[in-house]
């Protein structure tokens, strides 16, 4: 259940914070990756027009003025990617100089901008929406799950192994001598709290025969102890890997059960249509009985009687 939550909580927090990133905001994470391939890692806008954070607009244009001029393409015939950094630099001018754009510039350039989209050419080509982040989530927290029941499968490995040493040690002796026949003992599973708060030791019956160790359930059938009582881990027993199984299970279920009933209803019915043609049948034979003309013998002769008009 909490598993759940944190996914929820999450997918929550993320979806939130991709609604809050706008065009503007795109623009400036484009910008400082190109800024940073062109010019070097590092490279801010203000260290680019060599002016710093706090530099009034007149400033950051009189660094424009001097930066374009290093970097006009009629200066530098030739020059390779020349007229891609000239544009650039007029954007980030622009940026800079307008009061809300560079607000929203300064606020990465404190903060950092986002790590999670990696290169500009991730983010440039592949802008996630609500459904990427969902399906990141859902491989994440079902990569999540599969780790907890290694773990969990790792800590009953233990735990099976010190039930069957202390079983052992109580049956043999401290030595560990095997005996033969079958002997039942108990073994202590270690103290633990209740709610009030008070100390309890829990005990379990087991029966130690040979080699292996039976836990003794108060029915008295015994169940063996070993690594296969380890629930062992599996993808398919992750919790969305689970979910669609049981769903595909559940309508499968449903679609088979249907079938069967048709299958009982045409059954039904064609017994009944049998029923019904049987009855037919022997009717028609009685009807058949009921018009035939009656007959009479007469010198050895069967003659039939003639109905008067």
């Amino acid at each position: 259940m909490k598993l759940f939550s944190f996914f929820f909580v999450l997918l929550a927090v993320l979806a939130t914070t991709i609604t809050a990133w706008e065009n503007e905001d795109h623009e400036i994470f484009d910008l400082v990756t190109d800024l940073e391939a062109a010019e070097g890692r590092g490279t801010t806008f203000y260290s680019w027009l060599e002016v710093p954070s706090t530099a009034s607009t007149t400033e950051i244009a009189k660094a424009y003025r001097k930066k374009s001029m290093q970097l006009h393409p009629d200066k530098n015939p030739g020059v390779k990617g020349i007229h891609e950094r000239f544009s650039r630099l007029g954007v980030i001018s622009t940026i800079l100089r307008n009061k809300e754009s560079r607000e929203r510039y300064d606020f990465f350039y404190k903060n950092g901008v986002p790590k999670w989209r990696g290169t500009g050419y991730y983010y440039s080509r592949f802008r996630p929406g609500l459904g990427s982040v969902f399906v990141f989530l859902t491989i994440l927290t079902s990569g999540l799950h599969y780790i907890i029941q290694r773990i969990n499968y790792k800590r009953d490995l233990e735990r099976i192994q010190v039930i069957i040493s202390k079983a052992k040690a109580a049956a043999w002796g401290p030595k560990l001598v095997p005996i033969d026949g079958r002997r039942k003992v108990k073994v202590n599973l270690g103290e633990s709290r209740d709610d009030d708060g008070y100390v309890e030791t829990k005990w379990i019956d087991v029966v130690v025969d040979g080699t292996h160790v039976y836990l003794l359930d108060p029915s008295g059938e015994q169940h063996l102890i070993d690594s296969s009582t380890a629930v062992r881990p599996a993808i398919r027993k992750t919790w969305f890997i689970g979910l669609l199984l049981s769903l595909f299970h559940k309508f499968v279920g449903k679609g088979s059960k249907g079938s069967n009933e048709r299958t009982e209803a045409d059954a039904d019915s064609g017994e009944s249509s049998s029923t019904t043609d049987s009855e037919a049948q022997a009717s028609g034979r009685e009807d058949a009985k009921s018009s035939r003309v009656p007959t009479v013998k007469a010198g050895g002769r069967r003659r039939k009687v003639m109905r008067k008009r």
